[in-house]
C-alpha cells in the first residue's frame, strides 16, 4: 500500500511567500518602466574599466541615442553599464538601472537617475526585453551572452516582435561570429535568415542609424 506523503508545511509557506515576492517584482517593474517612454538597453561587462575604449564606446553611443531621445536601460552596476548611465546623464537623457542582488553585492553606479532592485534573475530580464526598443550589446562575459542569446531566440521563435539587437565590437566578438558561421550554421543548427536577426558595428552613430532605420521602415 502506498504510503501518502505530506508537504513540509515549512517548505510550502515558503513557496507561497516566494510568489509574493515575484509578483510584486513584476508590479513594482510594470508600473515604473510603463512611464519612461522609449528606450534602448545597454549590456556589457561590470569589469570594463573607466578609460577603456569599450567603455568610452557605450558612453558614446548612451550619450547619442539619449539625444535622440532614448532612455538607457543598464544592469546599474559598473563598467560598461556605468558607462551607459553615464552617457545619458552627460545628454541630459532618462538613465535607469536594473540592479540585481547577488551574493557579491552590486551597488549601483551613480550615474542612475531611476533604479529597481530586482531579486530573481528572470523578473529583470522581463523588464530589459519588454520596456527597451533595442538591445545593444558590449564585450562582456557569461551574463551579457544569455541576455543576447535570450533575446535572438526569442525573435528567432518570434515570442516576441522582432527589434534591432546590434552588437558593438567586431575585433572582440569575432571569434563567436565565425563559430556561428562555420560550425552552427554549417551545421544546418540555424539558418542564413538567423545570422540577419542581429547586426555588427564599431561606430556609435552606426548603432543610432541601425535602430532608427528599423523604426522608420
Amino acid at each position: 500500500m502506498a504510503k501518502h506523503r505530506t508537504m513540509d508545511n515549512g517548505f510550502v509557506n515558503e513557496d507561497t511567500w516566494r510568489m509574493f515576492r515575484i509578483m510584486s517584482e513584476f508590479v513594482d517593474g510594470f508600473e515604473v518602466l510603463s512611464k519612461i517612454g522609449k528606450a534602448v538597453s545597454i549590456f556589457g561587462s561590470a569589469r570594463t574599466p573607466p578609460g577603456d575604449k569599450y567603455y568610452k564606446l557605450a558612453e558614446e553611443i548612451a550619450y547619442l541615442l539619449a539625444k535622440e531621445g532614448y532612455a538607457i536601460i543598464t544592469g546599474s552596476g559598473p563598467g560598461i553599464m556605468e558607462a551607459g548611465n553615464k552617457g545619458a546623464r552627460r545628454a541630459k537623457g532618462h538613465s535607469i538601472g536594473l540592479n540585481i542582488q547577488i551574493p557579491m553585492e552590486q551597488r549601483s553606479n551613480t550615474y542612475v537617475d531611476t533604479l529597481l532592485d530586482f531579486r530573481y534573475f528572470f523578473v529583470r530580464k522581463v523588464m530589459f526585453v519588454k520596456y527597451a526598443k533595442a538591445f545593444v550589446i558590449m564585450p562582456g562575459g557569461y551574463g551579457t551572452l544569455d541576455e543576447f542569446t535570450e533575446a535572438i531566440n526569442l525573435i528567432q521563435t518570434m515570442r516576441i516582435p522582432g527589434f534591432p539587437v546590434v552588437i558593438v565590437g567586431r575585433e572582440y566578438w569575432k571569434g563567436m561570429l565565425e563559430w556561428l558561421k562555420t560550425s552552427v550554421l554549417a551545421n544546418a543548427n540555424i539558418s542564413k535568415n538567423d545570422l540577419g536577426i542581429f547586426k555588427v558595428t564599431d561606430k556609435p552613430k552606426e548603432v543610432v542609424r541601425i535602430i532608427k532605420n528599423f523604426y522608420n521602415r
